[in-house]
């Protein structure tokens, strides 16, 4: 069973939690007509992402065998078959399609959207050089659209800003932590776009999508309408919390060299951890406790 909760890529899950962003900032978080919505949409795209990385295993079954890293997965390795993948990606749709009439017709555009979104970034997306980028930040935009439209309420144009530009500061930071990977050994098999970036070039884009994250998310803790939907203009003591997240995370691929695996650095890494709890525990008591 580890084996195929390791195909589906399980641990990768924790990137549909930006589903419940429209949740927690619209005041229903602890109410069951909303909350109960917005698990099941979390649900839906855990399957779905888990039938786009099976497929993507797939397509790339070859070329993971070359990888040093990317060899030891169920697949490239042999310890599943194509065959049971496929109907692994089988049974996963199965299931989304008996779960998923029972929510809303926005959301399930936004699902199928994503899942489209994710065909074209396998075949296409990912072999060009920027667009690979923004692909994966339309990710994790669709997410928090889909999990607004779950739940019919309206999201931030600020919080959608900000979604947009941590998700190119995670893809970029990515993206350098690969490049250092093949300035330190070579003969390492990597992604071929990665020929059309540098690390001076990432460096800099990662220095305007992490100051568009910090610029985004202070704007939206004192836009007008976030201080009367909330009835304070407390949310601005949620600012540091952002900031050292990003700094810290840069620290971690600057000067440990980490940031190829964004799920690793978010599970393991303690100052990480205790930031993100203190950030989700602060704007509950502020946003549940003012309003």
């Amino acid at each position: 069973m580890l084996k195929y909760i390791k195909l589906a890529r399980v641990p990768q899950w924790i990137k549909n939690l930006f589903v419940f962003v429209p949740l927690l900032f619209s005041q229903h978080i602890f109410n069951k007509a909303y909350l109960l919505p917005a698990i099941s949409a979390f649900l839906m795209f855990c399957l779905v992402s888990s039938i786009v990385y099976v497929f993507n295993d797939i397509v790339d079954i070859e070329a993971d065998r070359a990888h040093p890293t990317k060899k030891d997965r169920p697949l490239p390795s042999g310890s599943i078959s194509i065959q049971n993948a496929v109907i692994t990606i089988i049974v996963l749709a199965v299931l989304v399609a008996l779960f998923l009439p029972a929510l809303n017709v926005r959301f399930r555009i936004f699902l199928l959207s994503y899942f489209l979104l994710n065909i074209f970034y396998t075949f296409i997306f990912k072999h060009i050089v920027l667009l690979d980028i923004f692909s994966l930040a339309a990710g994790f935009m669709l997410r928090v659209m889909a999990g607004a439209f779950v739940i019919s309420v309206e999201v931030s144009s600020w919080l959608i800003l900000t979604t947009m530009f941590i998700s190119l500061f995670l893809g970029i930071m990515k993206r350098r932590s690969e490049l250092v990977l093949i300035n330190d050994e070579p003969n390492k098999n990597t992604r071929k776009v990665l020929a059309s970036y540098s690390l001076n070039f990432t460096d800099q884009m990662a220095t305007i999508a992490a100051a568009g994250v910090i610029i985004c998310y202070a704007l939206y803790t004192v836009a007008e309408r976030t201080t009367k939907l909330f009835n304070t203009d407390h949310m601005i003591y949620t600012t540091p919390f952002v900031v050292f997240g990003i700094f810290r995370y840069m620290f971690l691929v600057y000067m440990n060299k980490k940031g190829e695996n964004t799920v690793e650095i978010m599970l393991t890494d303690i100052p990480m951890i205790i930031n993100v709890v203190l950030y989700i525990v602060a704007t509950i008591l502020i946003i549940y406790r003012f309003s």
